[in-house]
């Protein structure tokens, strides 16, 4: 089968794409040198040389912070509309029999709960996360117009070798010695390995559907910074109270944003925030890779 990889040059398709080439004849499409179609889709409409009966759409704008206006326009250019300019190609070449689109667990707009599930409320309110559910009802209707079967995965965070975001964060403090735990580390996250979008992708061209996507178990701070002092042969970081952080939190509420804690982070520390991959594992079948034993931070 022919596969169209748009982002392949990012963390996710650098980490996958090797995998998927065991089942999958694959194209990529971006803006590295070699990607097979070199174009930034948000500024235009590809033009297509063959057929794809699958297409994973992994091209987006994440891992940052918008200050201002245009930076915040920079993700719905990015995430929506270069959704719309590759649906465009695809309807002047040839649609795919499948679309699996990478969006985010962000749509939901939690910063702390517990299980959630496909049928909590869409209440993400960045440029990041409101993008990401404009395209998701985009290709719903375009899916359901062209007869192509859409998935849409909803990731939690993603561990692999040298991660983006929050992950890559912990490392590098842990690395550098400036990272600090707060209250024990208990809160829980919801992790995903990266390979684990690969081992999706042939389950998903059959089924189609909704899913939040993460490991079974959800790891503690503190089974993360185990994990990362382990493997950089550093001792645990040392734990403060959390009426010390609250302290620090306060003030860097008036430093801003170059403040190392503030309120808002605090809580997204202190808070468990897990989602449910209940529907993913029965629908599909699938049976999600452990992070605990399997993740490698380089």
């Amino acid at each position: 089968m022919n596969l169209l990889f748009t982002g392949a040059s990012g963390f996710l398709g650098r980490n996958i794409r090797f995998l998927l080439k065991e089942k999958y004849k694959i194209d990529t499409m971006g803006l590295a040198l070699q990607d097979n179609y070199k174009v930034d889709i948000a500024q235009e409409i590809p033009t297509l040389n063959m057929p794809y009966d699958v297409v994973l759409h992994a091209a987006g704008k994440a891992h940052s912070i918008p200050k201002t206006e245009v930076e915040k326009q920079t993700f719905f250019d990015i995430n929506l509309q270069g959704t719309k300019n590759l649906c465009t190609a695809l309807e002047n070449f040839c649609t795919p029999k499948a679309f699996i689109f990478i969006s985010t667990v962000a749509v939901y707009g939690c910063d702390f709960g517990e299980n959630i599930t496909e049928e909590y409320s869409l209440n993400g309110t960045s440029p990041y996360a409101l993008s990401k559910i404009k395209a998701e009802k985009y290709l719903e209707g375009w899916c359901s117009m062209h007869n192509v079967k859409l998935s849409i995965l909803r990731p939690s965070l993603i561990a692999g070798p040298n991660p983006p975001g929050n992950l890559g964060t912990m490392i590098h403090g842990i690395k550098s010695g400036k990272y600090l735990s707060i209250a024990g580390g208990k809160a829980r996250k919801s992790v995903l390995m990266v390979q684990d979008i690969a081992n999706l992708v042939p389950l998903l061209v059959e089924k189609g559907g909704i899913y939040n996507v993460c490991d079974t178990y959800q790891p503690s701070f503190r089974e993360l910074e185990e994990i990362i002092c382990n493997q950089l042969n550093k001792k645990l970081p040392l734990s403060i109270p959390y009426y010390f952080a609250k302290g620090m939190a306060v003030v860097g509420d008036c430093l801003g944003e170059k403040a190392p804690i503030n309120s808002l982070k605090l809580r997204k520390i202190t808070n468990s925030l897990t989602f449910s991959n209940e529907k993913a594992v029965r629908e599909l079948g699938w049976k999600p890779v452990n992070v605990l034993e399997s993740f490698r931070i380089e």
